[in-house]
Formats: structure tokens, sequence, C-alpha cells
């Protein structure tokens, strides 16, 4: 059985409200009413509908007023604005400030049940199309990670044989390529799931404080020292300990940390005795330890020991497949955050998107959506959302019909067009084509294939 569609009507004419009331009721909604735009905000706040009609011109606040303080607090139900004294500009002025639709007094009952049946078939696609988003997400996701790409699929075949050992793993990839993402996938898919997870910025914590922090300490251990304090190893027990930018951690603790992991056990600062823990321990970097341990930086033996089993992930700019797909999730993350219908992109926005080099990889681009979304007239994002410098920093072109609103056919063209290019450059030399692109060889050979490229 269909449930009622909900409808408040704010009107200050008695009678209006009265002749709406029936008149959809009948029509098989339900409805509330209010007299004014500030009694209509007040109950819009309190309660959730499906459409709402609106007059513009009422005491207290009119309709416009209400409209716009209505949408600042992202009041998701669709306005239809209705005035006997509407006009052209009246209309679009309603329409730009992100009303679904105007309609003129006096009308008719078949135009106002014709205008809510259009905006439910509206909203009705709308809820479809999050659906199907959120299905193409989930066929795409793994453990809360994102992505169709080959070299990703490989690292989810990584996680999977090594998630259920003790083995230590070093997770390698630059800032905001979804390391610790990866560290959560790792812990949630092994036998010690349902066990704490437990992560630490190594580099976000002062030296003088990270020994403690790591191991815990006994009262009267130094001076601040003014009862026992439990380690993230000890809190970590029987589960995961995940050390994040391990490469910033200071030699004299990188020797306490090798003996920890050797010997399994831990002394708390100031205590006499050491104790036993069962911890896996997961670690991450962006920096180059390889480098840092030939300049001394890092210790060569804490190396081999961490580095046991490496998974290594690519930045965003060879995972350009993955930028519709990622873009899609975060346009839906933060539409619901910010209680606002599900918002799409143009094609033009996602050309700069797809050509831009993400410097930031996903973090930027989930910070390039959010703003997107503040800065969009209504639910579409277009090049003009995004930041000047990423639309001048792309500078790639790619010929598409605006007509054209399908992402896939976006990302193909995008990615044909700039392989062909690096082919052209390259005199077709392909190992030097995706250098230039930023991919592996054999993720170019792959795209070859598909785009049947010769």
């Amino acid at each position: 059985m269909t449930t009622q569609k909900q409808i408040r009507i704010i009107d200050d004419e008695e009678n209006l409200r009265h002749m709406l009331g029936v008149m959809l009721t009948r029509q098989g909604y339900r409805t509330d009413t209010a007299a004014d735009g500030l009694e209509g905000l007040r109950l819009v706040a309190e309660q959730v509908y499906d459409f709402i009609l609106c007059d513009i011109r009422m005491p207290e606040m009119d309709g416009k007023a209400f409209l716009a303080r209505a949408l600042e607090g992202h009041v998701a139900s669709p306005v239809i604005m209705m005035s006997a004294y509407g006009t052209v500009d009246t209309a679009v002025e309603c329409l730009k400030m992100g009303a679904y639709d105007f309609i003129s007094k006096p009308f008719k009952k078949d135009e106002i049940v014709m205008v809510l049946k259009k905006a439910e078939e509206r909203e009705r696609l709308r809820e479809e199309n999050s659906r199907l988003r959120e299905a193409v997400a989930g066929r795409n996701a793994f453990c809360g990670i994102i992505s169709r790409n080959s070299a990703m699929e490989e690292i989810f075949g990584q996680i999977r044989k090594v998630c259920d050992l003790k083995t230590t793993v070093l997770i390698l990839g630059e800032s905001g390529t979804g390391k610790e993402l990866v560290a959560r996938a790792i812990h949630d898919n092994g036998s010690r799931s349902n066990r704490p997870f437990v992560a630490v910025n190594c580099g976000a914590i002062p030296e003088n404080l990270l020994e403690s922090e790591l191991f815990g300490h006994v009262r009267g251990a130094f001076t601040d020292a003014a009862g026992d304090k439990t380690g993230l190893f000890e809190q970590a027990d029987g589960g995961t300990l995940f050390l994040d930018e391990i490469g910033e951690m200071p030699l004299a603790l990188q020797v306490k940390l090798l003996r920890v992991l050797q010997e399994e056990e831990i002394r708390p600062v100031g205590a006499a005795a050491s104790r036993k823990i069962n911890v896996r321990v997961l670690s991450a970097t962006s920096r180059d330890l390889d480098a840092d341990v030939r300049s001394g930086r890092f210790r060569e033996d804490l190396f081999f020991r961490l580095n046991v089993f490496f998974i290594q992930l690519p930045p965003l700019r060879e995972r350009i497949d993955d930028i519709p797909l990622l873009a899609e999730h975060f346009m839906a993350k933060y539409s619901r955050a910010m209680q606002r219908p599900p918002a799409r992109i143009t094609p033009d926005a996602m050309r700069f998107l797809m050509a831009y080099a993400w410097p930031g990889n996903i973090r930027e681009l989930e910070n390039v959506i959010e703003r997107g979304l503040i800065l969009c007239e209504g639910d579409v994002i277009s090049g003009q959302c995004l930041p000047g410098g990423l639309r001048g920093a792309a500078g790639v072109q790619t010929p598409l019909p605006d007509e054209d609103l399908s992402i896939k056919k976006a990302e193909d063209a995008m990615e044909r067009e700039l392989i062909r290019k690096a082919l052209a450059r390259t005199g077709g030399n392909r190992t030097q084509a995706a250098k230039i692109l930023e991919i592996s060889h054999r993720s170019l050979l792959y795209k070859l294939k598909e785009f049947g490229i010769d």
C-alpha cells in the first residue's frame, strides 16, 4: 500500500487553506496548514514534508523570505510557490532562489494536482537515481574503499591474503591515498575484527609524549604523571595497532618499537617489569623509507621488521577510471550531510576532474566535491563551481556534447584522448606514454585493449 504524501500549506487566507486541504485530501494527500511564513518555518523544521505549498504575499514573513530561510536551514522538501500577483519575473526569481515550481492564483484543481504529480515523479526519479548510485558504489566497494581500478583490485586480493595473519604490513602511498582505509580493511576482514582497532599518527604527537602514548606510564614516572596510564599497545591488545606516518617516529623510539615487535612485550615508562601483549601492528608512511634508511634517518632493522609485507597504494592520477565513481560517492555523502537532494555533475566539470593531477589525491577530491556542493546553484555541480586553480591546471578539453550527461562516456572520452595524445608525443612508445600518463605499463595495455587503440 502506497504511503500517503504529506503536504504543508502555508497561506494567510483561511478560506484558501481550507479549500486546498479539502481538495488535496480527496486526491489522497495528507495536509497540514500554517497561517504565515514564520509559523511555517517553525513547523517544517520540526517535521519533514513531502512537499510545501507556500503563498508569496503574507504578513510577518512573506513567501520569498520563507523560501530563503528554508533553504538556508537545508529543508529538503520541494517548495511550490503560489501568488495571485505573479508575473514571469516573480516566477523566475522564485525558481532561481530554489523553488521547485510556481503557480498563479486562482488555479483549478487539475493545475495544482498536475504540479504535485510532476513533483512526485521528479522525487521518485531522484530517489531511484540515488539508489542506483549507492548500488554501483556498493558493487565497486571493498570495506569502504571505492574503486573499480585494476591496480586496486590487486590490492584487495593482497588484503584478503594477509588479513588473517599476524604479519606486520607496511602501507605505502602519497598523502590522501587512503592508507588508513586499507589498514581498517585488513583488520575488519581478519580474525581480529571483533577486537580493538587503534590508530595513532606518529607525526602528530610531540616526541617527548609519544613513548608514554604508545607504552603507557606508571604514577610518578615523570612530573605530570599523576596516575597510571594505559598505552595504545595495551588498548589494542588482542586487536590491531595502526602506526600512521611511521617515518616521523624519532630514532630513540624506533629502538624501543623494534624490541616490542621482537619480544611481544612492552614496558610502561617508569615501570619495573615488562608486560606481554598480543597486538598485530600495521604501519603506513608517505615518506621514502628506503631513502631514510640510507640517510640514517630510519633504522634499517626496524624497516625490515615492518616491511615483511608491503602494500603500495597508487595515487589518484593513476586511478583516472575511479574519479567519476569517487565523485558520485562524495556527492551522495555530502548531499545527505547537508540534507539536500542528490546532486549531479556536468560533463564540463567532469572533464576538469579527469584532467587534473590531484597532488592531494582522494582527500583533495573529497574537499573539492564538498566545496562544489556548497557553491553550486540547485543540485548541479558545473565547472564554475570548481576551484579556479583546478580548472586552469587541467588544461585539457575533450569534445563532448553538452546534452550528453553520461559520466561513463565523459570518462571514456577523456581517457581515450589523453592516451592518444601521450602516444602521439612519444611516437607510439607505450612505455614512455605510460610514464607521461603516470600509470603503469600494464594499466596502459589494458586501456588500449578496452578502447581499441592500436
